[in-house]
Formats: structure tokens, C-alpha cells, sequence
């Protein structure tokens, strides 16, 4: 039986702000990590405090007929927790992380409320010589990561991050909570895995099955001028293919800009390899070709192999991504190779008009093993896979940046014939970007999901221009 209807905003537990009072610009704002915030104004805005405070916030919306949308860390790029006329369920407070050690055959697992961070994640996981593939920007919270599929560090190893999805719990359109697993739900479950923005539910905590910790994690870096971008990515992606699943290789290429360490280095690219590793000799054994590049000595900068830690890692993160600035991003998975995208987007980032913008092209992002993929929304879409970040800090400067964003994406997909990855894809771009997003098949079961889990439409789906 359905909950009874909540009589008033009284009714709400939690915070309840409407739309013209005191305090509803900073929790629209708060909503949205992006210093770039789009022009939409929820209705009514509910902070929930506890895990029991979501479902009343959805029967409340339904009895009102607000649609209603969801934030928890407020990292998606096209801003989609900000729709106008409706209810915007803010789970920023739901931060519980409990750690459950293996036992006899069972294995080591966490429970996770969708606002714990990945870097709070790592900070409970590696006193315990534990791990997970957390996103590789440490504030980015576990709920909108993990809808969406999950692309995080060692996800070549270790597969999509949902994969280790064991279980979700859920506030349903019609104010049910369910439990959701392989066994239990496993539609809505398949869903929630990949679905992302488009979710037709309120996830409020996630199990989630652990790894153990690589014994050695070391990186290597080596940085070239932007004019060498084929024959580096030629190589790299050559090289990387043919290294174990547990080295992750990406180009970064960036403009010439304030942050690039490298006096008169100009646009430049990067290829990082770090590998997660069970022995110290592995690890640099495994990383011996970035060594031994062929034309290594063009290199402007080159960075040997050296320890590190997911904490590294995410520290190195925030300066690729600092906090205070604008955002515009897109995504592009291709059938065709890294030296062809990237060679053609090279030209945009050499003139991007901000020199904090970048491109990140991670070699086989993801495990493309069966097993690593089974059950859920999500799978990798092309033979090649980049980013494109649009960065700045001065809103005067929104419509060229954007249109910059937008015209290096038309130029690496001349056709539009490219797929998109639904986490951090330009969704206001054109109507079907969310749609590519997916295979069709995977798209034609999450439209009949939820018409099943959401007959009225109560969660708002993909936002579309």
C-alpha cells in the first residue's frame, strides 16, 4: 500500500525551501558543482537529512504533480539536477560509508549512501588494503558516478565501476522502497546501472563489492609538443594495447596555457600510464615501453615511473579540475582510432580560448570483458574514447567557450555519427545525444523500464535542448 499523501510542506522531513524564499538560490546554486549554472529553477527544493526522508519527498511531489529530479554531488556537466516546475530532491546529506571485511567466502564489501565521495571512498578503503574503481575526481559523489556506469581508475582491470554493484536500494515513482539486485528487481537493476541522469527511481545507498588493493601503484608521464599528436598516439595506443589490463594509459592534450609547467612547451599532449599492480618490479616492468619510447627524446617533459596512491592520483585530478570554474563538457566514443580523433580535434585545443581547457583520451577506458559486462545499461560504444573539457572562470566569456566546446566535437565527428558517454556528454547539444548514448537495444528497454517503474512520468528523464 501506498504511503499516505503529505497534507503540506509541514509534512516534509528534511529541509523544504520554495522558489522566491530565503535560502533558495544558494540550494539551487549548491546543486551544481559547475560555477556554470543553467537558467532553471526547480519549484521546490528538499534537502533530505536521513535515508527515510526521500520517499515522503516523492509522495509528496507526486501529490502535487512536481517532477521530480535528483542531485547528490552535483558533478554533471549539463547541470541536469536543475529543471524548472518541479521538485529537486537534494541528497547531498546522505554520506554513510560502512565497510564490511570478507568473511570466510564472503567477500569484502562497502554500503554506500549516493553522496559519499570517491575520495572519502578511498580514505575508508586503503587502511583496510581494500579498493574500488572510484571516478578520478575525488569530490565526484558515488550516486550520479555509478547510475551512470562508472568509467574509474583501473576500470581496464576492473571493469565498469557498477559492475561491482551488488545491490541497490530505491524509492520508487509510487513512494515504494525496493530493494534491487540480480535476483530482486533485476529490470530496474539493470537499469540503474548505466542509466545515469535518466534513472526512473531515488537511489539511496549502493553495496558494493571491494577489491584488494594493488601491493604497487606507480605512474609515468611523457609530454610532446601538440604538432606530434599522430605519431604519439599511433604509438601509445600500439603500446598500450599490448600491456597488461592492469596499466591504464590516457592523452591529455592541452593548449598552451598558465599551467603547463613547461617553459615555451606550447599546446602539448601527454600520455600518463599508471599501473595497479600486485609487486613493485610488475609495475615498472610493466610500464618499461613509456621508458623506451622511440623518439622519446622530443619529449619536452618526461616524468619516470615513481609510487603513487589513489590519493595522488586525485590530488593530481584537482589540477586538471580545479573547483571555482566553469565547465562545458562533451564525450565521443568512435570506430575509428586515437590518431584519427584526436589528430582531428588537435587543431581546436592548439586555439581553445582558454588555456585551463583539455581533451582526456583514456586507451580502452573499459574492461571489455563479457563477464565485466553483464547486466547492465552500460557498455563502451567505440574503438576510441575521449573527452573535451571546456574550462574558465569568467562568465562573460560562456558563449565562445561553448561554442568552442561545440565546434572541436563537430570537428571530430564530422558525420555525427559517434556515440556519447551518458555521465558527461553535452546532453543540450542535440535531442538524440542521450539516446547514443546507448546501444538500441539497451535504449528501446530503458524507455520500456520506465514505462513500467514510472507510468507518469514523475522522474524527469534525459534532459534534451
Amino acid at each position: 500500500m501506498c504511503p499516505r499523501e503529505p497534507a503540506a510542506a509541514e509534512d516534509i522531513q528534511g529541509s523544504l525551501v520554495m522558489r522566491g524564499e530565503a535560502g533558495y538560490e544558494s540550494a539551487r546554486s549548491a546543486a551544481v558543482w559547475n560555477e556554470r549554472r543553467p537558467e532553471r529553477f526547480p519549484e521546490v527544493i528538499v534537502r533530505a537529512a536521513t535515508e527515510a526522508e526521500v520517499a515522503p519527498a516523492v509522495t509528496y511531489a507526486r501529490a502535487r504533480g512536481l517532477r521530480v529530479s535528483m542531485c547528490s554531488g552535483g558533478h554533471n556537466w549539463s547541470g541536469s539536477p536543475l529543471r524548472d516546475q518541479g521538485l529537486l530532491l537534494d541528497l547531498s546529506a546522505l554520506r554513510e560509508c560502512r565497510v564490511a571485511p570478507a568473511a570466510g567466502d564472503a567477500p569484502a564489501t562497502a554500503t554506500v549512501e549516493p553522496a559519499v565521495t570517491g575520495q572519502e571512498l578511498v580514505a575508508a578503503l586503503t587502511p583496510r588494503d581494500l579498493a574500488f574503481p572510484v571516478g578520478h575526481c575525488p569530490t565526484v559523489a558515488v550516486g550520479g558516478f555509478l547510475l551512470s556506469g562508472g568509467l574509474g581508475w583501473n576500470s581496464r582491470a576492473w571493469g565498469a565501476s557498477c559492475a561491482d554493484v551488488l545491490e541497490i536500494r530505491a524509492v520508487t515513482a509510487d513512494g515504494r522502497t525496493v530493494t534491487c539486485s540480480d535476483t530482486e528487481n533485476p529490470d530496474l537493476f539493470w537499469a540503474a546501472r548505466g542509466a545515469g541522469p535518466g534513472f526512473c527511481a531515488a537511489v539511496t545507498r549502493f553495496r558494493l563489492a571491494l577489491h584488494p588493493h594493488p601491493a604497487s601503484i606507480m605512474t609515468t608521464s611523457l609530454t610532446f609538443p601538440l604538432t606530434e599528436v599522430a605519431r604519439v598516439t599511433e604509438w601509445a595506443e600500439r603500446t598500450a594495447r599490448g600491456l597488461p589490463p592492469y596499466v591504464e594509459t590516457a592523452f591529455v592534450l592541452m593548449p598552451s596555457g598558465p599551467r603547463t609547467g613547461t617553459a615555451g612547451a606550447g599546446p602539448r599532449i601527454t600520455v600518463a600510464a599508471t599501473a595497479f599492480a600486485t609487486a613493485r618490479s610488475e609495475a615498472l616492468q610493466a610500464l618499461e615501453p613509456f621508458a623506451d619510447c622511440p623518439f622519446g627524446a622530443r619529449a619536452v617533459a618526461r616524468q619516470p615511473a615513481v609510487p603513487t596512491s589513489f590519493a595522488a592520483l586525485h590530488e593530481g585530478a584537482v589540477s586538471a579540475w580545479p573547483p571555482a570554474h566553469r565547465y562545458a563538457a562533451d564525450t565521443l566514443w568512435s570506430p575509428e582510432s586515437y590518431a584519427t580523433q584526436l589528430t582531428r580535434i588537435a587543431d581546436a585545443v592548439a586555439h581553445a580560448p582558454s588555456g585551463k581547457s583539455l581533451v582526456l583520451s583514456p586507451v580502452l577506458p573499459v574492461s571489455e570483458h563479457p563477464a565485466l559486462l553483464r547486466n547492465m545499461a552500460f557498455s563502451p560504444l567505440g574503438a576510441s574514447y575521449f573527452v573535451c573539457y571546456a574550462i574558465w572562470d569568467d562568465p562573460a566569456e560562456d558563449a565562445t567557450q561553448a561554442r568552442w566546446l561545440r565546434e572541436a566535437m563537430a570537428a571530430a565527428d564530422p558525420q555525427g555519427h559517434g556515440f556519447h558517454y551518458i555521465a558527461e556528454t553535452d546532453l543540450e547539444a542535440d535531442a538524440a545525444r542521450a539516446r547514443r548514448s546507448y546501444t538500441p537495444a539497451a535504449w528501446d528497454r530503458l524507455q520500456e523500464i520506465k514505462a513500467q517503474w514510472d507510468p507518469g512520468n514523475l522522474f524527469h528523464s534525459y534532459l534534451a535542448p
